[in-house]
């Protein structure tokens, strides 16, 4: 698959490149596992020489050999005298930037605490020092969020404060997917979309997968994920093992129950029969894997709380794959995607209202989205967005087949709103059904 989008990305990391002549730069590149990270840093940096330095789980003396491979190659200068330290290969290269300008690139940043956790600190030490005259631009990144958040938040790390930058890079937005599936089907069905979605949430290498395996549409999709050699059944598994370490299984069982529609904390730890509260903050704050989902307005932090898992992949991989992976096990495959295809509509129905706030959200048009319900559970809206500096509100009824809206079902969920809530009472009032036919 070519490459997409990342217009803004791109743009921003060039212009730190601009600031890094006159004053070093030092930007941490973030986002989940698979989002493309460097495949987008590599990609902004095409028009001249990069160090890129992979910190692969060797000794640090071989990692070395490797860095000092590539300082010659990319910059034709050789380091005179062998070094087995990664703080004289980045002390070499901080003296190196205050006569010269050029980008390096750190991938998977946070293995150098396998390698040697020293190294962080050394790293403070030498950018103190030499940063003040240094030209570098200095990019790092890394797939284990969680230790790359501590690294770089923690107050008690060398590191905390040093980045000038912080990058988040996000899963492609709707406009995007149907960029991708436009170009390599053209005659893709609102399905195809609503799948590509459900499945990948965006996410590049996710979709990479599936298009040059040819599986563009709503079929071919599930017969690729769901099979032998699928490499998205071990995903969830392998993305999240290193995350979580060895309390990965009270994670996994939490996840699983979010997945299925176990959404209080109450009803979980019902069914676990144990206390999760310090999880459910963690899985939200360090992990971000679960976000807090509770009605507009609603005043209280405590109160009507329903945990979602906010990645769509790991959602369904939860639901689907984790669930039942003692049919992975015997090689039931062809009966999982029967189970996959005969809950999809029920299951795709929730999908499509985070689809169509995705769009929202990237029309820039709305000051605030969200959703509403009563703390009885009688009354509930799947969207409301409002543009607080136009003073119009818009409630919002998601289906996946227009037939099945009622708006006068909306209203009165809408009066019921006003009633609790009392918000956007002056404001321009609108309703609107929302199906798979306005993807």
């Amino acid at each position: 698959m070519k490459f997409f989008d990342r217009k803004r990305e791109i743009k921003k990391l060039r212009e730190i490149r601009e600031l890094s002549h006159n004053v070093a730069q030092f930007t941490v590149v973030t986002g989940r596992r698979r989002i493309g990270k460097t495949s987008l840093m590599l990609k902004a940096y095409t028009d001249e020489p990069v160090l890129y330095f992979f910190v692969s789980r060797k000794a640090e003396s071989e990692l070395c050999v490797d860095f000092a491979n590539e300082i010659e190659e990319k910059l034709n200068i050789p380091i005179l005298g062998g070094t087995d330290r990664f703080s004289l290969i980045f002390e070499y290269i901080m003296k190196l930037s205050k006569t010269r300008s050029f980008t390096l690139i750190i991938d998977e940043f946070q293995e150098f605490l396998r390698v040697n956790k020293s190294v962080f600190s050394e790293m403070q030490r030498i950018w103190d020092l030499n940063k003040q005259n240094s030209k570098i631009n200095l990019l790092v990144c890394g797939s284990v969020n969680s230790l790359m958040n501590k690294l770089f938040k923690d107050s008690h790390e060398p590191l905390y404060g040093r980045q000038t930058v912080t990058l988040k890079v996000e899963p492609f937005p709707p406009s995007v997917l149907k960029e991708i599936l436009n170009e390599y089907n053209p005659s893709y069905t609102k399905e195809d979309l609503l799948s590509l979605y459900l499945y990948t949430g965006g996410v590049a290498k996710y979709i990479e997968l599936l298009i040059d395996s040819g599986a563009t549409s709503y079929s071919k999709m599930i017969d690729r994920i769901i099979d032998n050699d699928s490499p998205f059944i071990t995903e969830g598994k392998n993305m999240l093992i290193e995350e979580f370490g060895k309390d990965y299984g009270i994670y996994f069982s939490i996840l699983t129950l979010i997945a299925q529609g176990h959404n209080t904390r109450g009803d979980i730890e019902g069914i676990l029969k144990s206390e999760i509260g310090g999880y459910l903050t963690k899985l939200e704050k360090d992990y971000n894997l679960i976000i807090k989902n509770q009605p507009l307005f609603e005043k209280s932090s405590n109160k009507n709380v329903h945990y979602a898992i906010e990645d769509n992949f790991l959602r369904f991989w939860f639901r689907f794959i984790y669930k039942y992976n003692y049919m992975i096990e015997v090689g039931a495959f062809k009966k999982l995607r029967e189970i996959v295809k005969r809950d999809y509509e029920s299951y795709s129905g929730k999908i499509l209202e985070g689809y169509f706030r995705r769009m929202m959200i990237e029309s820039e048009n709305y000051t605030r989205i969200g959703n509403w319900r009563d703390r009885k559970g009688e009354n509930e809206i799947d969207i409301i967005a409002s543009d607080d500096l136009c003073k119009k509100v818009e409630f919002i009824e998601v289906k996946r087949q227009k037939s099945d809206i009622d708006l006068s079902i909306l209203r009165s969920k809408a009066a019921s709103f006003f009633k609790t809530v009392g918000e956007y009472k002056k404001y321009e009032i609108s309703y609107k059904g929302l199906a798979m036919d306005d993807m």
